[in-house]
């Protein structure tokens, strides 16, 4: 079955796999101008797809060299594959490596391939291996380790971070107007700087200027380098130790990869998980956790387990309607950090209008890294996409640019810049120095930039420009 479609601009990609992850890239990629061919087993899903999305769509097994030559991998620059089988993504690969040679993309989810990631992708030549249940849980971990943040970001190598936060009442910040920031914190010397990207308030995302002032109760998005995060927040009076233990609902990979980094932390963990079978393995595999065999759905067994004196709190069910009962649930008996893991993105604003503590959603990822690396390679004009998270719900966009070559924006003050609105430059990386940057500072060859913005599909460093 094949629906045809209107021609575009932009790479030729063929998706393999029309789940939750395969559905957003189809969604993003299709914004951003790709010739798009979807493959899936299942016909309803192509057809929908197809349905919803200006794609080609084709029913077989994105594995077989015939289905991949109708979908017409002779002229691909792309093959994505992200099916529910690792063995199956991995071979959707190997058929395209064969056929046409272009750049390939796995997802990998299974932690017995995970020590033999570098391996795999050396040894079959893909340009990418992806995980998005060990990338979801490595996010947890960095909110754990400064548990008072909703969402924290890295970028240049992890020397720099974006971190999110919701501004109290009570708060030293609260009514002060973003360049009276700065002077304080320069009159007191700090020690160090930092930048305000975004800031979310009343549903509203903003990327302020001098004269904007905080609030209670917005959620704001501040840039600064990494070794200075903690010192920050203690200036602000935000607490800054790591939880000391953390309950976890469900036994299933995200689980099992966010308790083996909570316990190289430190941290106590105990998993509840309902299936007899897996309650063993993970006994077996994370022998330093506490494992429960139960219905972590249960009102009295979470109070048997301890949930009002836990000091963090994770529902990793697969069921997005349990994780946020069970996080509000959390939020009224305990004092808990809680994170919400939600698969879906359906009802936005109801979602936006709970306490849900930080809220982490594992196909946006996967689809952040891959439509980074699709931006590069559909730009040759000296500068490439390092990487790309979405923030405020997809409304902003936080993009870290290499400088290859001189070009319109290099060595000229960015007071100088002709910027478009709704912009920011919040950091250069200069040989691994982290400037916030002033109007009288300039952007080198060498550099790495990143970019704050509500626009979407920036490409090249040169898109800062009206």
């Amino acid at each position: 079955m094949q629906i045809k479609k209107k021609d575009k601009k932009g790479l030729n990609i063929i998706i393999v796999g029309c789940g939750k992850v395969g559905i957003t890239l189809v969604e993003r990629l299709c914004k951003e101008g790709h010739d798009i061919t979807v493959i899936d087993t299942v016909g309803d899903k192509v057809q929908s797809t197809s349905g919803l999305y200006d794609v080609m769509g084709l029913k077989g097994n994105g594995a077989s060299y015939s289905v991949q030559m109708e979908a017409g991998i002779e002229n691909a620059d792309l093959i994505i594959a992200v099916t529910g089988s690792d063995e199956l993504n991995l071979l959707c690969c190997i058929v395209a490596k064969k056929v046409r040679n272009c750049a390939a993309i796995a997802r990998v989810r299974n932690p017995e391939y995970i020590t033999d990631i570098a391996y795999i992708r050396e040894k079959l030549g893909l340009t990418m291996v992806i995980n998005p249940e060990l990338e979801m849980a490595k996010e947890a971990a960095k909110i754990l380790a400064l548990p008072t943040v909703l969402k924290v970001s890295s970028f240049a190598h992890g020397q720099a971070e974006i971190v999110k936060f919701k501004m109290p009442g009570d708060n030293i910040l609260n009514g002060v107007t973003i360049a009276e920031l700065g002077k304080r914190m320069t009159s007191k010397n700090i020690g160090f700087n930092i930048l305000i990207g975004a800031i979310e308030r009343d549903g509203e995302v903003y990327i302020p200027d001098g004269d904007f002032e905080v609030r209670q109760g917005d959620v704001v998005s501040v840039v600064l380098p990494r070794r200075y995060v903690k010192s920050f927040f203690e200036y602000i009076g935000f607490k800054t130790n790591k939880v000391k233990d953390t309950m976890i609902i469900g036994g299933g990979k995200e689980a099992y990869y966010l308790a083996k980094q909570l316990i190289a932390m430190g941290v106590s963990v105990k998993i509840i998980e309902q299936n007899k079978a897996r309650c063993e393995e993970l006994s077996i595999l994370l022998p330093k956790a506490v494992i429960i065999n139960g219905d972590g759905t249960d009102e009295e067994l979470l109070k048997e387990e301890g949930i009002s004196c836990a000091e963090s709190f994770v529902p990793l069910t697969g069921i997005d309607e349990e994780n946020i009962l069970l996080t509000l649930h959390a939020g009224n008996v305990s004092n808990a950090k809680v994170i919400t893991k939600l698969n879906r993105i359906n009802f936005r604003n109801v979602i936006n209008s709970l306490d849900l503590g930080s809220v982490l959603y594992p196909k946006y990822i996967t689809a952040e890294a891959i439509i980074a690396y699709v931006r590069a390679k559909n730009n040759s004009r000296g500068s490439n996409i390092e990487t790309l998270y979405y923030m405020f719900s997809q409304r902003v966009e936080a993009i870290e640019f290499r400088i290859d070559v001189q070009n319109e924006v290099t060595d000229i003050p960015l007071m100088d810049l002709n910027l478009k609105k709704d912009l920011l430059v919040s950091f250069i990386n200069r040989n691994g120095k982290i400037i916030l940057p002033n109007g009288q500072d300039c952007i080198k060859v060498g550099d790495t930039v990143m970019i704050m913005t509500t626009h979407t599909g920036f490409k090249d460093i040169k898109d800062i420009l009206k």
